[in-house]
């Protein structure tokens, strides 16, 4: 397939991901990412990053779901088992899940048996944190920090001939004329690009502090979650549906600081670095599959709600799969 030219919309850890598997499926294909935001403008930087699917997320089946999970870990695990893990800002880490009102909650069917570690926490682990726990599980599993993992795969995608271009994203159709595939990672963009109204926004909001002394996450009821990073804690959270509000509110900030101390006490006084927010783009389920319109071949890959940095990996392999049908013409659309 010589000459051949791939467009990738949307720079996030969706779109980035995928870049840099089309490059590693098509070696001499000219693969260009085009994004109106890069780097800490999308709504990847602001993500915690924990590998923990949620159990309602949803691809077209259980088992193109499940593949989806499994390839995303291994992919996570393979660069935190090189030299570059520190650079692509994924590492190991473990921590508890809690919960005082269902067994349930603290259970994950998608990662129990893929994740190292995944069992129920002891009497005394219950009592690590105050509260009323009456259910928990330890489990360890992997970090991504996108503030350093996408300009890592940023750098890679250009070492290895790709180019990045930033411009307003007007349709789809417009890359029709110079590419011969077009992917589109927009996010929450797609809703309009798409007039796809099955995704909505969960608005997310968190706070960055300095609490160097943390190595551990903590989930407990009400969405709460301290997760340590590389270079801050990162504490949240909350998820308004379809909610667009991009500013900063300061009852949720002062909301979310109450929970995560009164979770881990050792939080008080911890000095706020930023507070950030985002629109996680929730789709049911997540969309990616093959499309024509007017002509050009697309592959959608986007809808992964608050999931995109554990998932990425996964969608975008399948995602390249079916780049490969389009371009062979096995397209049963």
């Amino acid at each position: 397939m010589d000459n051949l030219k791939i467009a990738v919309v949307g720079a996030g850890v969706v779109g980035a991901t995928t870049a840099v598997e089309l490059q590693k499926l098509f070696r001499n294909a000219n693969v260009h990412i085009i994004a109106d935001k890069f780097d800490i403008q999308t709504t990847s930087d602001v993500a915690a990053g924990v590998f923990r699917p949620g159990t309602s997320f949803a691809g077209p089946n259980e088992d193109i779901t499940r593949k989806w999970i499994i390839d995303s870990y291994n992919y996570w695990d393979d660069i935190k088992n090189t030299r570059e893990a520190s650079k692509a800002g994924v590492a190991e880490i473990s921590g508890y899940i809690f919960s005082s009102t269902h067994p349930g909650i603290v259970r994950n069917h998608y990662i129990e048996k893929l994740v190292p570690v995944y069992r129920a926490a002891t009497e005394d682990e219950l009592s690590l944190c105050p509260g009323n726990w009456k259910y928990g599980s330890f489990f360890t599993t992997l970090l991504t920090s996108c503030s350093l993992y996408l300009p890592w795969a940023y750098a890679n995608f250009r070492n290895a001939g790709g180019r990045t271009i930033q411009k307003e994203i007007g349709s789809l159709s417009s890359f029709g004329a110079e590419y011969d595939v077009v992917v589109n990672c927009t996010g929450l963009g797609a809703k309009y690009l798409c007039n796809d109204y099955k995704l909505v926004p969960i608005r997310g909001q968190v706070l960055k502090v300095e609490a160097p002394w943390l190595k551990t996450f903590f989930y407990g009821d009400y969405d709460t979650y301290i997760v340590p990073g590389f270079d801050s804690v990162t504490l949240g959270g909350c998820r308004q549906y379809d909610s667009y509000d991009c500013a900063i509110n300061r009852y949720d900030g002062l909301a979310i600081k109450e929970r995560c101390e009164t979770l881990v006490p050792s939080l008080r006084g911890a000095k706020i670095i930023t507070q950030r927010v985002g629109l996680r783009p929730h789709r049911d389920p997540v969309r990616v599959e093959k499309d024509v319109h007017n002509r050009v071949k697309i592959v959608h890959n986007y809808g992964h709600g608050g999931y995109g940095v554990t998932t990425a990996p996964g969608t975008a392999r399948y995602a390249c799969s079916l780049v490969r049908e389009l371009l062979l013409g096995n397209s049963k659309l």
